[in-house]
Order: C-alpha cells, then sequence, then structure tokens
C-alpha cells in the first residue's frame, strides 16, 4: 500500500460551476462518511446527501459515491463528493473532511497511490495527465492509448523479447566448457535483429507522439514589412498581429497557438530583422534572434514584390544550422513578375499570399513536414521526454549488443541495462526522485 493516511481535495477546476467535486481517499473512510453524510452509502451507488458541518448545519446536498477497496481509482477505499460548485461552498467541504481526519493530497497523489497499489503502471498514470493536458483531438486519442495501457503492452513485449534473448544466453554461460554452436548463435542474431527493429518501429511512433504533447516552436522571421504579422493572422484564422504598411511596427514577440493537423504549434511574430538606430526595435530585434535560436523551425518570409534581395540573404546565412528552415515568398498577389527561387543552403519553399489565403494549405503541409509530423495519428504514443530517452538508451545498448555477440558475458550484461532502460517506463524500475518529479507536476485532485 501506497500509506495508510486518508488525504483530500477538490477534484474539479478552480472558479465557479455548476457541480464540484471533493475526492477522498484512505484506507478507512467509514467514520469520515458517518460524521459528514450521516451513513456509509451502498457502494458504487449515487447517493443523494446532505454534507454536514460539525455543528450540523448544512454545508450542501449533493450526490456521494462510495468505492471500497481495492475496487477504486486508488486501491483504497476513495469517497467523491458532488455538490454545488462553488468555491465556497467546496472549500467549506474540504474544511471539513480535514477535520475528520483527512490531510491535502499533494499534486498527482491520488494517481501516485494508483500506481503504488498497482492500479495503473507509471506509463498509464502519466497517460491520465496528457489527457488532461491534451490541446488537440489528436492528442487526447493518443492519451487514451497510453491510459488503456497499449503503449506499456508494446514496452513490455519488448521487455519479454529481451529476457528471452538473455535467457537463451544466460542457458548458453551456464556450460562455459562446450562451446556455443552455430544455430545457438544464429538465433541470438536472428531475436536481437527482430527486437532492434521492433524497438526502432516504437521508437517512430513514440517521436510522433511526443510531437502532439510537445507541440512545436515555430519561429516567423524576415525584413519589417515582409507580411510576418498579416502571415500570423492568416495562420491564426483572426487578428492577432497589428498589420500596417509601416515598416517596423512589430517591435516585440507575438506568440499565438494554432493546431497544425493535431500538432499544436506555438507560432511566434518576431520583429523585422534590421539595422537600426531605435533602442526599442533594437531590443526587439535581439528577442528575435533569441526566439529564433530557439525554434523547432524558423520560416523566413521574403516580399515577392521585391524577390530575394542581399539583406534575405544574409538572414539566411545567420540562421542558425541546427534550426529546420522554411523559406516563405510572400505577397504573391502583388507579384509581377516570377519568383526568384532560393539560393543553395535552404529547404523547401512556399509562395503565397497571406491576404487572400493562396497558398497557405501549402505552406501547413510545409511546416507539418519540416517538423517531422508525419500525420500518422493512429497507433502513436502520447510519449514524454523520458520515454523519449530511455527508447533511446535500450536501442544504443541492442546495438552495442550486437557487436558483442561473440562475447557472451558482455552481450548479456549490455542485454539488461537495455532491459533495465525500457522498464524504467512503466515503472518496474524507478526511483523516489523520479516518482516525484513526475507526480508533482500533476493538477491537484488527481
Amino acid at each position: 500500500m501506497a500509506s495508510r493516511d486518508t488525504i483530500a481535495a477538490i477534484a474539479t477546476a478552480h472558479g465557479r460551476g455548476g457541480i464540484g467535486v471533493v475526492r477522498v481517499s484512505g484506507t478507512v473512510l467509514i467514520g469520515l462518511a458517518q460524521a459528514l453524510c450521516g451513513r456509509l452509502p451502498t457502494p458504487r451507488v449515487a447517493t443523494l446527501s446532505d454534507f454536514r458541518d460539525g455543528d450540523g448545519s448544512l454545508i450542501d446536498r449533493g450526490l456521494v459515491l462510495y468505492f471500497p477497496a481495492p475496487h477504486s481509482y486508488t486501491g483504497e477505499d476513495v469517497l467523491e463528493l458532488q455538490g454545488h460548485g462553488g468555491p465556497v461552498v467546496l472549500q467549506r467541504l474540504l474544511k471539513r473532511c480535514l477535520v475528520l481526519g483527512s490531510r491535502v493530497a499533494e499534486p498527482g497523489e491520488f494517481s501516485k497511490r494508483a500506481y503504488l497499489n498497482g492500479k495503473m503502471d507509471l506509463a498509464q498514470a502519466e497517460g491520465v495527465a496528457d489527457l488532461i493536458d491534451a490541446a488537440t483531438e489528436q492528442a487526447a486519442r493518443c492519451a487514451n492509448r497510453s491510459i488503456y495501457g497499449e503503449y506499456s503492452a508494446e514496452i513490455q513485449t519488448l521487455g519479454r523479447q529481451i529476457t528471452e534473448l538473455r535467457a537463451l544466453t544466460e542457458a548458453a554461460l551456464d556450460f562455459p566448457e562446450e562451446d556455443i554452436d552455430a544455430g545457438t548463435r544464429n538465433d541470438q542474431q536472428r531475436r536481437l535483429i527482430a527486437t532492434q527493429t521492433q524497438l526502432a518501429n516504437l521508437l517512430e511512433k513514440s517521436d510522433q507522439g511526443s510531437l502532439l504533447r510537445e507541440g512545436a516552436m515555430v519561429v516567423l522571421a524576415g525584413l519589417p514589412n515582409a507580411g510576418k504579422s498579416s502571415l500570423l493572422n492568416r495562420l491564426a484564422g483572426e487578428d492577432v498581429a497589428i498589420v500596417t504598411e509601416i515598416p517596423g511596427t512589430t517591435r516585440d514577440a507575438i506568440r499565438q497557438s494554432i493546431n497544425l493537423y493535431g500538432v499544436p504549434i506555438h507560432v511566434i511574430d518576431t520583429a523585422g530583422l534590421r539595422a537600426t538606430d531605435d533602442p526599442v526595435e533594437r531590443v526587439g530585434v535581439a528577442r528575435s534572434w533569441a526566439a529564433i535560436e530557439k525554434a523547432d523551425l524558423a520560416v523566413l518570409v521574403i516580399d515577392a514584390t521585391k524577390g530575394e534581395t542581399d539583406a534575405d540573404r544574409a538572414i539566411l546565412a545567420k540562421l542558425p544550422k541546427a534550426v529546420p528552415r522554411l523559406q516563405v515568398y510572400n505577397k504573391t498577389d502583388l507579384a509581377r513578375m516570377p519568383i526568384e527561387q532560393s539560393v543553395a543552403g535552404s529547404s523547401a519553399t512556399v509562395s503565397l499570399s497571406a491576404k487572400t489565403g493562396d497558398g497557405i494549405e501549402a505552406l501547413r503541409h510545409a511546416m507539418a513536414e519540416a517538423i517531422g509530423w508525419r500525420g500518422e495519428g493512429e497507433g502513436v504514443f502520447m510519449a514524454r521526454a523520458r520515454h523519449i530517452e530511455a527508447l533511446r538508451r535500450a536501442q544504443a545498448n541492442l546495438i552495442q549488443a550486437e557487436n558483442e555477440i561473440l562475447q557472451q558475458e558482455l552481450f548479456a550484461d549490455t542485454l539488461r541495462h537495455a532491459h533495465e532502460a525500457l522498464m524504467s517506463i512503466t515503472g518496474e524500475v524507478s526511483s523516489d526522485d523520479l516518482l516525484g518529479e513526475i507526480f508533482s507536476r500533476f493538477c491537484i485532485g488527481k
């Protein structure tokens, strides 16, 4: 069991609403339920009840649900009190639960107890938080796959394959006086290659899921009056940035989130990149370059009526080599001549009109390709950075093991490290520090 004390928290969002929920979890809630509601409700039956204060006065009237251990979310006795969603009412109800022997739950403590009591593994628990935080429908569907164990099942399958390969190796090591025959070594090689292939596929799906969870930061950069703010407004579908014919209108970064084929994209419109004596604009230009350094994609916006100028080429040359870039020729509705294409060293180019919307869909496709999204939402898992790191660690170990197959002791030990890396994802190999870091990021009441 995770703990023997009783925890309580308001489980619904802050603010006013029609319904509010206070959740209580502990080993024995009989006394608390009797003092608060007058009786212990029938398990798993929504029961209308008065919620009474210590002097017998009415706090609220609502529904109470009782889930006895172990058939509850946390694996402990759980009481859910559903009343009116006013903050004062909920605080009074929570205070009454605390007086009756509960303590305020820490962030994510209900899910942490569910994990510690074997109700879910660590990847499933993280899926709960990811579902709550999901910014798109695609992300929500992927989070559900983690919650219901699809991601964990793939991890467990890989773990079993490595375990079987380790068992085969350990069996051979038990008889050192006998040379390992060619058939055994071929079997090891076949199993290792199959596991490497399956792990590579899972890593690819996890990378895609990481995009759904984290999103990507896209910075619109370029000379003043190239149409960056107009492009931001077109991508956002609303006027979020001021657009004028005066160069240098945008002095500071303007951020807007958009949905790009299910991926949350954080688009930043920056100040025009030029030398200037204006101290305010200089600060804006410096912030523009700082944003570009951190970007997942830099979109260089070029005025199509002027073509690619020396100043545009200078910006392109200065863009960080590690940041993918995309060139956009804007104002094609005003261009009277063919657009001069990019110099060598740039990536894809797109021609469009932010004013009319012509070419915007081509830009969306190019942005998705540049950040690595392939639009394969089905089968993708909502992976976190620690999952990706663990999978890559396991992959590196399997590659190393391939080079050690003639040295069976080293081969077996490297397989063990690969197995431990995989099992850290589901929490079979974990530390208290890791659990504290993970669950501290959950919302209170979950």
